[in-house]
C-alpha cells in the first residue's frame, strides 16, 4: 500500500516533469514580455523587436500552424488515399523548407546589415519588412542583393521599412 508521503512525492514529481517538458517545448514567442524583451537571456543578449515585427511573425506562425494541423489531419486520417497523404507530406516538407530559408535570410540580413527583419517567402516572391530609421534606396538595394545572392533564379523581392 502506498502511503500519503509517497503519493504526494509521485504527484509533485509528475507535475514538475510535465511543466518542464512544456517549458522546453513551448515556442520562444510565448516568453516575450509586453515591451518586446525576452523573459530569459540564454546568450546574455538583450533581444528587442518592434511590435510590428512581432505581430507579423505571430500572424504568420498562426497561419502556418493552422495549415500544418490540417495537413497532419490528412496524414492521420484512415479514409484518405495514399496519394492524398503523399501530397500532404510533400506540402509539410515544403513548409519546413520555406521556414528554414526565411530564418536563414533573417539571420543573413541581421549579420550583414545589423537590422531586425521579417521575411516571408511565397513562391518566387520574397517580402522583407525591416526595422530601421534609415529609409533609403541604397539600403533597400543592398538588402535585395544580399537576399538575391542566395538564389540562382531571379526573385521578386520587396523591402518595406518600419520605424
Amino acid at each position: 500500500m502506498i502511503n500519503k508521503r509517497s503519493l504526494w512525492f509521485v504527484t509533485l514529481f509528475s507535475l514538475i516533469l510535465v511543466l518542464s517538458a512544456y517549458y522546453i517545448t513551448m515556442p520562444t514567442d510565448l516568453l516575450v514580455t509586453n515591451n518586446g524583451e525576452y523573459l530569459y537571456d540564454s546568450l546574455n543578449m538583450n533581444i528587442k523587436e518592434s511590435n510590428i515585427l512581432t505581430a507579423l511573425k505571430v500572424e504568420d506562425e498562426e497561419k502556418v500552424e493552422k495549415e500544418i494541423q490540417e495537413l497532419r489531419l490528412i496524414l492521420n486520417s484512415d479514409n484518405k488515399t495514399s496519394d492524398e497523404k503523399n501530397e500532404a507530406f510533400e506540402k509539410l516538407k515544403q513548409i519546413n523548407l520555406i521556414k528554414g530559408e526565411e530564418e536563414k535570410l533573417i539571420k543573413k540580413v541581421k549579420e550583414k546589415h545589423n537590422l531586425d527583419s521579417y521575411i516571408k517567402i511565397e513562391s518566387d516572391q520574397i517580402k522583407v519588412v525591416v526595422l530601421s530609421n534609415k529609409h533609403d534606396l541604397e539600403l533597400a538595394n543592398s538588402i535585395i542583393r544580399t537576399i538575391q545572392e542566395e538564389y540562382e533564379d531571379k526573385k521578386y523581392i520587396t523591402v518595406k521599412f518600419q520605424s
